[in-house]
């Protein structure tokens, strides 16, 4: 008799979904547990077709990076909490059982934070009041507002990892981006449409002349990226702060380092005119932006130079393909993208400059690049889960008392099994189907 193909993974999602079904149930969240038997019906039609398989293959990495990167943080939880050994010599299995419950309404106040409660969503909508479903929907809202940003500036690093360049310089193109598009917000006056687009169009090259500086250095004297990508972020962290002190950018008799509010007719609309809704067409504009890195990258000749270059720099050079070109013009999409996320930062969201326009939007793209493979349909999916962890956090916190900073340490945990393939295939014994590197390689000699 042939023996099923059920591994320690398959196991563990199974657990995973069942655990997740049965608290669904309990608590009455019967949209949720819909939600869920319809993603497991999906995964179920795709094992069945080879195409399918292939796009479930990819998953494995990141799906079981993210289950253990939780799985390692709620078992820190437990071992942190010093009630934990004052209460275990007493009542292990009891003691034990109540961590078990502070980790899950813990993971539990994460998940309604970032994407609302399901009973007070239906409540709002069966009411009618506009204020009640802003209420309801404003975690989903503020999940993708945070979001927003991850995706462009994750699809910066990607575009540069496939083409074999470390851009560790997003956080410095993002914040030069938002300083060009705040500077056309404020002092460019326009009519509606032209005006955002003017700013947004001052964003992407601002980004773009950041990131052209360390792809010529590197293509015409051969300095490596990481050194002159993290220079400039420096550099371009105290251009914005010079920028916010001078009349350039400050209020009239302003002191703070916080810049004018940018005209209306600059400001990006919000998606729902609701009250507590702040998501705002950036987000349209982020996936419109996956879409042409996906057509840039796979479907034409361009992108099909950058991911050669990536892949075997000396073959694309001897293919005739001009690597110290490539890398310019690689550079300047990925740090036109970053430049795009600081524009939609300060047209859609504060719709002011400050120091804190970037959380480390910047820092996380990195994550977010090798967490989606590099593939920008990967990214919006990674930039989701990190949305989602950001918007999440503070309702964590307040609920349950876990300090935020475990999120941090999840975010690490799912970084170090993403760059560690071969512990995940020895942990979970899966076979992972081969795909081109997710994270670029060296060039050795300049061209």
């Amino acid at each position: 008799m042939r023996r099923l193909p059920i591994g320690p993974a398959t196991i563990l999602w199974t657990i995973v979904a069942i655990a997740f079904a049965v608290q669904f149930a309990l608590e009455g969240a019967y949209i949720a547990l819909g939600v869920e038997i319809l993603v497991g019906l999906v995964v179920l039609v795709l094992s069945t077709r080879p195409q399918g398989r292939t796009f479930l293959g990819r998953l494995k990495l990141p799906v079981l990076a993210i289950i253990s990167a939780f799985i390692v943080g709620g078992v820190v939880l437990i071992f942190s909490d010093l009630e934990f050994y004052a209460a275990f010599p007493g009542d292990p299995l009891g003691t034990l059982a109540a961590s078990l419950g502070r980790v899950g309404s813990a993971y539990g106040a994460l998940i309604v934070g970032a994407l609302g409660d399901p009973g007070k969503i239906v409540a709002a909508l069966g009411s009618g009041n506009a204020n009640k479903i802003g209420i309801a929907f404003r975690p989903i809202s503020e999940t993708l507002l945070a979001t927003t940003p991850l995706i462009l500036a994750g699809l910066a690093v990607a575009v540069a990892f496939r083409s074999g360049i470390f851009n560790i310089g997003a956080e410095g193109q993002l914040k030069i981006g938002a300083v060009f598009a705040v500077w056309v917000g404020i002092w460019v006056p326009l009519p509606g449409p032209l005006h955002i687009l003017a700013a947004l169009a001052a964003g992407v090259i601002g980004g773009a002349a950041w990131g052209f500086i360390p792809g010529i250095l590197k293509a015409k004297t051969g300095a490596h990226e990481v050194i002159t990508t993290i220079m400039l972020n420096a550099i371009a962290q105290q251009i914005m702060l010079t920028l916010l002190l001078s009349p350039i950018l400050q209020p009239e008799g302003g002191t703070t380092p916080i810049s004018r509010t940018v005209m209306d007719s600059a400001q990006l609309p919000v998606l729902l005119d609701l009250p507590k809704i702040r998501v705002h067409f950036g987000l349209i504009i982020a996936l419109l932006a996956a879409v042409w890195t996906s057509w840039l990258m796979f479907r034409t000749t361009k992108g099909f130079e950058f991911r050669a270059a990536g892949l075997n720099p000396r073959a694309a050079g001897y293919a005739g393909m001009r690597a110290g070109r490539t890398i310019v013009l690689a550079m300047i999409v990925s740090g036109g993208l970053a430049g795009l996320a600081g524009a939609s930062e300060v047209l859609g969201t504060t719709h002011y400059l400050s120091p804190t326009i970037s959380p480390g939007y910047g820092w996380d793209a990195i994550a977010l690049a090798l967490l989606g493979g590099t593939r920008p349909s990967g990214v919006v999916i990674a930039a989701l889960l990190f949305g989602a962890l950001r918007a999440g956090g503070p309702s964590m916190a307040l609920a349950t008392g876990v300090p935020i900073d475990l999120l941090a340490f999840i975010s690490a945990l799912v970084i170090m099994f993403v760059a560690a393939p071969r512990l995940v295939r020895e942990i979970y014994r899966v076979r992972l189907s081969a795909t081109a590197p997710s994270t670029p390689q060296v060039v050795e000699t300049p061209l």
